[in-house]
């Protein structure tokens, strides 16, 4: 969890951007919305890494209420 996931979703979104790159440069419109595809599916990783990463800091904040 985390820094990984986070890495994985840059390296998509890095992989998107030159996909969809080439496609222009191409003139492939299958390629290149295959490289929008991409850059979405990045951003939604980043999404979901970010709920992760609130969930954990409502758990820790919840945990000291409890303890104090």
């Amino acid at each position: 969890m985390g820094l990984e996931d986070k890495l994985k979703a840059t390296a998509k979104n890095i992989e998107g951007k030159i996909q969809e790159a080439v496609g222009e440069v191409t003139g492939d419109p299958e390629t290149k919305a295959q490289g929008k595809a991409k850059q979405v599916q990045a951003s939604v990783m980043h999404a979901v890494e970010n709920v992760k990463g609130k969930i954990e800091e409502v758990k820790v904040r919840s945990k000291k209420v409890r303890e104090e």
